[in-house]
């Protein structure tokens, strides 16, 4: 689990890096859809900053909606769309035991509320074919400023589904759907409000996606020696951006951090030089490699490099999985 790290005397906002660091423990899947979070009391106590600080972080979370208030209870994590039951055992037998409570308890709600079992069956059905229409047709997408983030994703869950996935900027989301009223959206938590914002989630899903927590890659860093310098690397600049603020964050002025987007030779050819370490994406890795290899004969060492080997948490993919899987199931029936 992540823990908070403040620096007090930086240019960079304390109330920003509570933010990013909150934030990357939501959408990267360490505080799961439900968790309630830290009280402003306790939060202050452990990070020492005010407690007027905090419930400004807050607010600023639940308007980004990753988290909701409930009055006299706290503030938990936002569910959202199907994400009841998503987090079961990985066991096949507990998986089935749960999978049957969890539709047993349902069914019973339901005829608690008045419906007879025949109405309850119906209600069932219509879900399920529901779902498999939106099954036959994925879309993910990102805002336009962030297209990099969405191309890593992409390259991601064409690896891991069987069914063709559309990137289509957020901006073009609405447009799209218009042509064919139901499918499956999928999308970072980061930006779950701005798509929940276009979407009619009556006739489309919306699965949003948590990241990987790269808690390998954070203990490398912790334990990285003073004044070194380490160069992260990644197709994304959005996510480069908040990379910078959680890094400065953990170690303050201890280390020299050097980001640079794959793309931009310049900046790249500058941090393979410099670096101690090198963190990058799968997709930048192979670039990398190369600029490394290209400066050799200037380097009076070779700095390491470290491949993150996903950007999408493997538990998000195997429920995207389970979802989409569900007309293969069906279709062998």
């Amino acid at each position: 689990m992540l823990q908070f790290h403040i620096q007090p005397d930086s240019e960079i906002p304390a109330s920003k890096q509570l933010f990013e660091q909150i934030q990357f423990a939501i959408v990267s899947g360490q505080y799961p859809p439900g968790h309630r979070l830290p009280s402003t009391r306790q939060l202050a106590t452990i990070s020492g900053l005010h407690r007027n600080t905090i419930s400004k972080v807050y607010r600023q979370l639940e308007e980004s909606g990753l988290v909701e208030s409930l009055a006299g209870s706290g503030i938990y994590v936002k569910a959202h769309g199907y994400e009841t039951g998503e987090r079961l055992e990985s066991s096949l037998v507990d998986q089935y035991s749960q999978a049957k409570k969890l539709v047993k308890n349902s069914l019973d709600e339901l005829l608690a509320l008045g419906c007879n079992l025949s109405q309850a069956r119906n209600l069932f059905i219509d879900e399920i074919n529901w779902r498999l229409r939106c099954s036959a047709r994925v879309l993910l997408t990102v805002p336009t400023r962030d297209t990099d983030a969405g191309e890593l994703m992409l390259k991601e869950l064409e690896k891991s589904i069987a069914i063709p996935v559309q990137l289509v900027p957020l901006e073009e989301l609405a447009r799209v759907l218009e042509q064919k009223n139901c499918g499956t959206v999928v999308t970072s938590r980061y930006f779950i409000r701005e798509v929940l914002e276009v979407v009619d989630t009556n006739n489309v899903r919306v699965v949003p996606i948590d990241i990987y927590d790269y808690a390998k890659e954070l203990n490398i860093i912790k334990n990285l020696p003073e004044k070194v310098c380490l160069g992260i690397v990644s197709l994304s600049a959005g996510t480069l951006g908040v990379v910078e603020t959680i890094l400065h964050s953990l170690r303050g002025n201890d280390l020299l951090i050097m980001t640079a987007q794959v793309s931009d030779n310049y900046k790249l050819n500058a941090l393979v030089r410099t670096a101690h370490t090198i963190i990058s994406d799968r997709v930048s890795y192979p670039q990398v490699k190369l600029a490394v290899e290209r400066a050799r004969n200037d380097l009076i060492r070779k700095p390491q490099i470290i491949c993150s080997e996903n950007y999408i948490s493997i538990k998000s993919l195997e429920h995207l999985q389970r979802e989409l899987d569900l007309s293969a199931d069906l279709d062998e029936d």
